[in-house]
């Protein structure tokens, strides 16, 4: 994975050196050639999903593309707020790496687990993870989109929770091949060490007008962008209403930056007639960048 974007573009290349620098090891040859058990490590995927996507970012700004306003999806928040200006690539990168090894130590394995409910609007997830409560934590973890919503907390709890989802008419349910119950309250216990490495962190006002995914609206002063990003953990990701208020604000275009397309797939479905582009280098993103340029 990334390893073309590595080779094609020197902007792309300073920063996976970059970070291999900042975090002294060769976080991008875990990168390119794995092992997959390694990168599946949060510790790893955090700063590795966050370098892809800063590296795609610098190609775009190559090209004299920018961003009206910029928003991220739970770990994205830290690419959005290094394109907004807000946070150094070099900071943001120890922070994930940080983040990353908070969450993972947070629960031990295998007691929490996270499932996609698709198919069933969001009160009645809710209704669903209220009567499976009796058996432990479990809680709307991300609201991704008028038909999808990932629950999280203690498996147990999931399972039935999952179980309950599909009485109330749940089309399928998915488990997340995930190492933690984040975005529950399961993860309360990271705020507070994140919040102390935060403190050693210089953000900054964005340029660009950020919108925090867990709160769904802007934020602007840089104390409550730190406080944020450590409540962030533990609180539920709005993502279907961050999307519908920049739709309401007169966005139209939505630009995927990073592996995946997954978020594309939710803004489709949430936002009718918008224009979405994922920028993903495996996966038509070059295709993508070309269209972008000839249109903005």
């Amino acid at each position: 994975m990334g390893r073309s974007l590595y080779e094609e573009s020197a902007d792309a290349r300073a920063v996976f050196d970059e970070a291999d620098e900042v975090l002294g090891f060769a976080l991008s040859e875990i990168i390119f050639s794995g092992p997959e058990s390694a990168l599946n490590l949060t510790y790893n995927t955090q700063p590795a999903i966050l370098t892809m996507s800063i590296a795609i970012l610098r190609t775009l700004e190559h090209e004299g593309i920018q961003a009206d306003v910029v928003t991220g999806h739970s770990l994205g928040t830290y690419g959005a707020l290094v394109a907004a200006g807000s946070m150094d690539f070099s900071d943001a990168v120890k922070v994930v790496r940080r983040r990353g090894r908070l969450m993972q130590d947070a629960v031990e394995p295998g007691l929490g687990a996270m499932a996609a409910i698709i198919g069933l609007d969001a009160g009645a997830v809710s209704l669903a993870c209220e009567r499976a409560s009796r058996l432990g934590v479990v809680a709307p973890a991300n609201f991704n989109g008028p038909d999808q919503v990932v629950i999280s907390g203690e498996r147990e709890a999931v399972e039935n929770a999952v179980q309950e989802a599909k009485g109330l008419g749940a089309r399928r349910a998915v488990f997340l091949p995930v190492s933690g119950p984040f975005h529950s309250s399961l993860m309360a216990g990271v705020e507070a060490p994140l919040l102390d490495f935060l403190e050693g962190v210089v953000i900054s006002r964005p340029r660009v007008p950020f919108v925090a995914d867990t709160e769904a609206r802007y934020l602007q002063d840089p104390l409550e962008i730190r406080r944020y990003l450590a409540r962030q953990v533990a609180s539920p990701v709005r993502f279907t209403e961050v999307l519908r208020l920049l739709s309401a604000e007169g966005v139209e275009v939505f630009v995927e930056v990073g592996p995946g397309q997954v978020l594309s797939g939710f803004t489709k479905r949430t936002i009718e007639n918008s224009s979405v582009f994922s920028l993903d280098p495996c996966k038509g993103g070059k295709a993508a960048l070309e269209f972008l340029r000839e249109v903005l």
